[in-house]
């Protein structure tokens, strides 16, 4: 079977969001066919280690879930593999589950690392699992995490900051909209002012994090004859990795401004924090040094921030587009198969 062949097996598990058991049973029984791995299954999670005697631990890890689609659909056209997942994240996951599978001697130890639930709330990410039932497995120096970067590494994360914004008004007739105060067009003014925002650059360690803040949510209303007293949004705010949870909220507030009344709130409805480049770590600079290409910042949140947390620098790096993760056309191609493994293979040895 060709690299995409093998891809396509696993593209055709489906495995949205909570229901991995079938890939984390498949994923297993591979893993256990070499047999210089140690496999250990937590739930719908899967990790591999070797138990050498080397000193340097590289790990590599790969989420099992995609976003909602038909598996089944999944295809092979030319040097195309098409479906659901195939560039984010399954392209990599087979790349990972080849490498695995070689009964290889290495100068280092290596953790592969499957998990479940990373493109949900993170409140239930299978990471995080393992970090509260098995944390020494999640041991390493340094680690690599698949997500589609197009062969490129990408540095970091940025954080993710949802806050609540709720404003208020006066109820009144719609007849008589002068004897109150419409909270609907306050927050259309507030809204127009999010839409006008320039976004912030953040040079770090020689890549560029560029942040973002926008409406995701908006509701109000009460009855087609009521001028609204409630209105209420939701802004997601992109945050570079030099600002905490404090700060970035402390800015949202400022941008705001005259926008929002003492009567008014601001809340948190979650925060998943950044994480730094880390291009110094002599790993990740080999890693950027095989790929022959200019490293560059990852815009979105993913768990190299998680990792950052356990106290291991890691960077993004796997096949794939970036930009067409989570698009009904996803793909991913033989020659982004085949150069993710060349340079994997060359950084394990």
């Amino acid at each position: 079977m060709s690299r995409l062949d093998d891809a396509l097996e696993i593209v055709r598990i489906s495995s949205v969001s909570r229901s991995e058991t079938e890939l984390a049973r498949f994923v297993e029984q591979r893993l256990r066919s070499n047999p210089s791995l140690e496999v250990e299954r937590i739930g719908d999670n899967v990790v591999a280690r070797s138990t050498g005697q080397h000193s340097t631990r590289l790990m590599v890890a790969g989420h099992l879930d995609t976003v909602p689609g038909d598996a089944s659909a999944s295809t092979i056209v030319e040097d195309e593999l098409r479906g659901v997942g195939a560039c984010d994240m399954k392209g990599s996951l087979a790349i990972m589950l080849e490498l695995a599978s070689e009964d290889l001697a290495r100068s280092v130890e290596v953790t592969w690392l499957f998990y479940a639930r990373e493109e949900i709330a993170r409140s239930e990410s299978g990471l995080l699992e393992i970090a509260e039932l098995r944390p020494e497995l999640l041991r390493a120096d340094v680690a690599i995490l698949g997500e589609p970067t197009g062969g490129v590494v990408e540095a970091g994360c940025q954080g993710t900051l949802r806050v609540g914004v709720q404003l208020r008004g006066v109820r009144a007739h719609t007849a008589r909209p002068y004897t109150g105060v419409n909270a609907i067009h306050r927050m259309a003014a507030l809204v127009g002012h999010v839409s006008r925002y320039e976004p912030r650059r953040v040079d770090m360690d020689n890549v560029t994090f560029v942040e973002q803040l926008q409406t995701v949510n908006i509701e109000g209303g009460v009855a087609a004859n009521v001028v609204p007293d409630v209105a209420r949004c939701v802004l997601n705010y992109r945050v570079a990795p030099d600002r905490t949870e404090n700060e970035a909220l402390a800015w949202i507030v400022k941008y705001l401004g005259d926008f929002v009344e003492s009567s008014d709130t601001v809340d948190v409805i979650d925060w998943a924090p950044s994480a730094s480049p880390e291009l110094s770590n002599p790993r990740l600079a080999q890693l950027v040094s095989l790929t022959n290409a200019s490293p560059r910042a990852k815009l979105g949140w993913t768990d190299v921030a998680t990792f950052a947390q356990l106290g291991i620098p890691a960077a993004n790096f796997g096949a794939g587009d970036p930009l067409l993760a989570h698009r009904s056309d996803e793909f991913v191609t033989r020659n982004e198969l085949d150069e993710f493994a060349s340079v994997l293979r060359a950084w394990l040895a």
